[in-house]
């Protein structure tokens, strides 16, 4: 499966707790995080994730938290095997698509895994794998 999908950038303050309140949060409006990315600076985290319930989130996070953005990504359903990932980036290189970050779920006991990629052109890189991924 490929597919455009909303990302959420939560900007934390580095100290204990922040990550677990704001997935707690998350968890008591029902909303599934699919996948998530977590990265730090001097001062704050970035917390990169996507879910099942954008519209949900969008309202947990618009009550709960100061600094966020929202943003679409590309999603990649692949196996969960030596090269794959590095397949994925050579095609959106060859396509001479910008990938500004990427991040990948862990491996589910099916041996799939997603990708996620934050790309120069999300539109044309879901017609690139649709028409190139195997």
């Amino acid at each position: 499966m490929i597919s455009i999908q909303t990302q959420f950038s939560v900007f934390l303050v580095n100290k204990p707790g922040v990550l677990a309140s704001v997935t707690k949060m998350l968890a008591e409006d029902g909303v599934n995080v699919i996948a998530m990315a977590m990265m730090d600076s001097v001062e704050n985290g970035v917390l990169r994730f996507i879910c099942d319930d954008p519209d949900t989130a969008r309202l947990t996070l618009a009550r709960t938290e100061e600094h966020w953005s929202e943003t679409d990504v590309l999603v990649v359903m692949m196996s969960n095997e030596t090269g794959t990932i590095a397949k994925a980036a050579q095609l959106l290189s060859t396509e001479h698509l910008s990938v500004a970050y990427a991040y990948i779920t862990g491996g589910a006991g099916d041996g799939i895994t997603n990708a996620v990629f934050k790309v120069s052109d999300t539109a044309r890189a879901v017609e690139t794998f649709r028409a190139h991924w195997t």
